[in-house]
């Protein structure tokens, strides 16, 4: 039997971690051509906006810092994303290429409610401040 007690956390920290590993790389692209460039020339303001959410809400979640608020707003910026750049293609994900979208907001929207998981700062804070 498994003790959900124990690996829960876990593997909520597992599924935090990886995914703001991911949605970091989209970021980089933006800021710094890395690890491949999205285009030549300035970015629009509204592109700029979104790499400095997809970078700093990146690494709050990966260390577990204000994990809560950080996926909040990530999965606000992936439905705006998903609504404005996908779904005006057409109805259907698989069409509009809008399923990573869709999955980081409602991956960084459970985050949100169910909080950081095993290994982030936020519980060693909670500590400190009880």
């Amino acid at each position: 039997m498994i003790d959900t007690s124990v690996w829960a956390p876990r593997g909520l920290a597992v599924l935090r971690i990886v995914t703001a590993l991911l949605f970091l790389e989209h970021g980089t692209m933006k800021f710094f051509g890395f690890p491949v460039s999205m285009g030549d020339g300035a970015l629009p303001p509204l592109m700029i906006v979104a790499a400095a959410i997809e970078v700093i809400a990146s690494l709050m979640i990966i260390a577990g810092f204000y994990t809560r608020v950080a996926a909040f707003i990530a999965s606000g910026q992936m439905a705006v994303a998903y609504f404005m750049a996908h779904a005006p293609q057409s109805f259907w994900p698989a069409v509009n290429q809008g399923e990573s979208a869709i999955l980081y907001c409602f991956i960084f929207l459970y985050i949100a409610l169910a909080g950081a998981g095993a290994w982030a700062v936020d519980n060693s804070r909670r500590v400190a401040l009880a």
